[in-house]
């Protein structure tokens, strides 16, 4: 048998004996997650028209999206700043109070901006959220921590699903509760609401953070290299209800362990991991950027000319049969196939549906919105599924290159760190080179997807590097 092969037979094996989740850990992580897409996403549908209601621009329209993009980019600006020093405190102080403290910044925030009426205002309250926020690489290292080589696939696949949920949720809340006072006047007839026209969208995001909270502080419990130190603020009863949670997951443990340096965590593995999910993240911020921009631009400028309900079911439908395909297909197929062989794939997918842009342009160019567009919209969609992939097992290479058990909050935090960082300016390097290359006629226009196809080849390219299997943990 060759290699490959006894490498496939043994994940069949270790499929057969797979470790049970603890349930209501990972559901209280998954609900969780949910805060970030719904607080970073739910001001998207309004954002623009807040902008050139505030006189932000001085009364020139064209200066809005400008000022917009900078207040979206804040929120990945200042949590990269953070985000490190954040999940290297929680390798000292356990996992929750870090979580609680996040989810209590989000909810904080957003009432800030809800209530503020000056560009100041709106830019203090997402720096805000982003500097208190460093809860995606929290959660990751909580969900290592609970889980085994056995089951974590299972546990990541559904990281990505809560994702796109909340995207789905977030700008429908955004989009449906603006201006409540034009929808509901009997209901929301107090002068309040005309003048802060945007608060109830963010007030009932706020709230979901409070709730959050509570569940949080009630339910969740600290597991990992706290517990197993000895912290004394951490109560018996919870210290022996995560021992048998945590004991047979996959660090071993040992006393001699502690949260290492940052410098002796650049070691291969973490660095490779990191550089990778940077790629990836770098690679999908600048697809959803364009996404929309393509869909809603004329078809004589490049894109389809649709409007923005169209665009909005399209996205929606697309996250909702995303987050199925993850949550129910996920794990099978990193059994049979592997994290990197999908890893791969979906880098590769990338540069697929990067091409596939032009040549939908061109179709329509010829013959209009006919049934061949939408056909090639549809694969295009479907193909993109496939990229969505990258996150659960990039997740899994990083946490498995942790040096060890103490240090799994500091690696977590480099990699959000590398990804904030790169969401920061991704979004707007993507769509100025849209309007670039449709403004000086480069390569017809397309130019811009040339380059981001370069960009998902070095991905690839990258990702060849990571080992077949995760690093030994």
């Amino acid at each position: 048998m060759t290699e490959a092969g006894e490498k496939r037979e043994h994940r069949q094996q270790q499929s057969q004996r797979v470790t049970p989740l603890p349930k209501l850990q990972i559901a209280v992580l998954l609900w969780f997650q949910l805060g970030e897409p719904m607080t970073s996403q739910c001001i998207y549908p309004f954002i623009n028209e807040l902008v050139s209601e505030l006189n932000i621009t001085g009364g020139d329209r064209k200066k809005v999206g400008y000022y917009a993009g900078l207040i979206e980019s804040l929120f990945f600006a200042s949590e990269a700043l953070f985000v490190l020093h954040w999940s290297r405190v929680s390798d000292h102080i356990g996992r929750k109070p870090v979580l609680l403290i996040g989810m209590a910044g989000l909810c904080v925030s957003m009432i800030c901006f809800g209530l503020s009426k000056t560009f100041i205002g709106l830019v203090l309250s997402r720096c805000l959220v982003g500097a208190l926020n460093g809860n995606l690489g929290v959660i990751k290292s909580m969900m290592a921590e609970l889980t085994d080589h056995t089951n974590m696939a299972q546990a990541f696949a559904l990281l990505p699903v809560m994702w796109s949920l909340g995207s789905t949720v977030g700008p429908l809340i955004g989009g449906v509760l603006s201006k409540p006072h034009d929808r509901w006047p009997e209901i929301f007839s107090n002068p309040f609401w005309v003048k802060y026209a945007y608060f109830l969208p963010c007030a009932v995001v706020a709230a979901f953070a409070a709730l959050t909270f509570l569940l949080t502080a009630t339910l969740l419990k600290e597991v990992g290299s706290v517990v197993q130190q000895g912290h004394p603020h951490l109560s018996t009863d919870v210290s022996s209800d995560c021992q048998e949670a945590s004991q047979p997951r996959g660090f071993e443990p040992n006393s001699h362990d502690a949260p290492l340096p940052l410098r002796a965590l650049l070691v291969r593995p973490v660095l490779l991991s990191v550089a990778n999910y940077a790629s990836l993240a770098l690679v999908d911020i600048m697809y959803r950027a364009i996404q929309p921009l393509f869909f809603s631009t004329p078809v004589e400028l490049g894109g389809l000319g649709l409007s923005p309900a169209h665009i909005g079911i399209m996205l929606a439908t697309l996250g909702m049969i995303s987050g199925v395909f993850q949550g129910f297909l996920f794990a099978k197929l990193v059994h049979r196939f592997g994290q990197r062989f999908l890893f791969l794939l979906g880098m590769f997918m990338f540069g697929i549906v990067y091409l596939m842009f032009p040549v939908i342009n061109y179709v329509a160019v010829r013959g209009g919105l006919s049934p061949l567009v939408w056909f090639l919209v549809v694969l295009q969609l479907g193909l993109s599924i496939a990229c969505d992939m990258t996150y659960g097992c990039i997740f899994m290479y990083v946490n498995t290159a942790a040096p060890n058990r103490h240090s799994l909050g500091a690696t977590n935090g480099l990699a959000q760190l590398a990804a904030s960082a790169v969401r920061a300016f991704g979004p707007a390097v993507s769509t100025s080179l849209f309007a670039a290359s449709l403004q000086n006629h480069w390569l017809g226009g397309y130019a811009v997807y040339a380059i981001l196809v370069s960009l998902s080849a070095l991905g690839l390219l990258a990702g060849r590097q990571l080992p077949v299997e995760l690093w030994n943990r």
